[in-house]
């Protein structure tokens, strides 16, 4: 049986904002070079001049004019309007330097000029003075096919979450001042806060049984999901199988492509930051990992959670490495898990030989993060 392959989710570029930086300067760039940003940007050529070459270096000299000579820099950031030269001007001048431009939205005429700026330029530094989204909806929209980057400026981490989630792809990367040390990690781990995408494996069905009684938990989310979507469930930590949400047609009742019937209460999710949890301590604002057939991942919230007791079905199913998965599961045909393809299988009609999607972590688990230790699951 073959294994369904997929790709690392891309992490988010980080810019560190120098210019306004006080005593702390000092401590703020040691840690930010540790945590590995992506670039740092000053207005003065001559603080760039030390950095290693494992950063980019962006010279912004937003207020100031343009200085004849750009130092070490390796992007430079113009604002047409205050320098009067465009970044092509620039790079005709300059071919071994890459250019960008400095967009600040405040009316309908700078956000067509950031529209064509994130469509045309190679790099789009955008400040937007609006409080709402909608302004950055429109220019990400409008920069949908272009192949250049996209750097919004974040007044602090809690904008720089939100920035890199609009649209669902959110901005390329955010420029922020750190306010103190901790502020760059903090932004590292924002940035890549996006789930890496899964290796799922193809399953065979050996054994399904009826066990009786028990409490279920039905995951209602905060999104809607794809047909070929739903959430990862096991009774062990090392092995799940693909459960679809309510998303395809069912007699007597709606669809709910917000839902899974997820499993029994003693079973194993997949959350934020490759965290197992337990379906019984997931709440109202809990974070998920939603896969589809294809391994693509993506964090989703959870709206509330419904545990009843029902009938449970038990079905287990082996890897091609003899691994055996385990999950239980309310026992009623309208329960689904995912197969090859996308094909859907009603947990009551999946009988020895069928195939079903799981995922196979590697790790143990303590507290639910992955930890390279023995462990026993039985």
């Amino acid at each position: 049986m073959s294994s369904t392959s997929a790709v690392s989710s891309s992490t988010k570029l980080t810019w560190l904002d120098i210019r306004s930086l006080g005593e702390a300067r000092a401590a703020i760039l040691q840690e930010a070079l540790h945590h590995r940003v992506d670039a740092v940007v000053a207005d003065d050529a001559a603080d760039l001049a030390d950095l290693p070459p494992t950063v980019t270096k962006v010279l912004f000299p937003q207020g100031k004019p343009l200085p004849d000579d750009f130092g070490t820099a390796t992007v430079v950031i113009v604002d047409p309007a205050k320098h009067g030269v465009t970044p092509a001007e620039l790079a005709v001048l300059h071919p071994d330097i890459e250019f960008g431009r400095f967009v600040e939205i405040i009316d309908a005429p700078t956000l067509e000029d950031a529209c064509e700026s994130s469509r045309t330029e190679k790099w789009s530094l955008l400040l937007f003075r609006d409080p709402t989204k909608i302004p950055l909806e429109i220019v990400i929209a409008a920069a949908a096919k272009a192949t250049g980057s996209m750097i919004t400026v974040a007044q602090d981490l809690e904008e720089a979450e939100i920035l890199f989630g609009v649209l669902e792809h959110g901005s390329d990367g955010v420029m922020m001042a750190p306010r103190r040390v901790g502020d760059t990690a903090e932004l590292k781990r924002v940035a890549e806060a996006g789930v890496p995408n899964l290796n799922l494996t193809e399953l065979r069905v050996v054994e399904t049984s009826h066990i009786g009684m028990g409490e279920r938990a039905c995951v209602d989310t905060t999104t809607h999901f794809a047909e070929d979507e739903g959430i990862l469930v096991g009774s062990h930590s090392k092995g799940m199988i693909l459960c679809v949400s309510e998303t395809h047609p069912l007699p007597y009742m709606p669809t709910r492509p917000f839902r899974v019937n997820a499993g029994a209460i003693h079973s194993y999710t997949l959350g934020k930051d490759e965290r197992t949890n337990y379906l019984s301590e997931l709440k109202t604002g809990s974070k998920l990992t939603a896969v589809d057939v294809k391994g693509n991942t993506r964090l989703v919230s959870v709206g509330r959670v419904k545990i009843e007791t029902r009938p449970l079905i038990s079905i287990e199913a082996e890897a091609p490495n003899g691994q055996r998965v385990n999950l239980i599961l309310q026992d009623d045909w309208h329960v689904r898990v995912l197969g090859p393809g996308g094909t859907v299988l009603n947990s009551t009609e999946l009988k020895p030989g069928d195939t079903v999607l799981g995922y196979l972590p590697s790790e143990d688990r303590h507290v639910g993060y992955p930890i390279n230790e023995f462990c026993l699951e039985k």
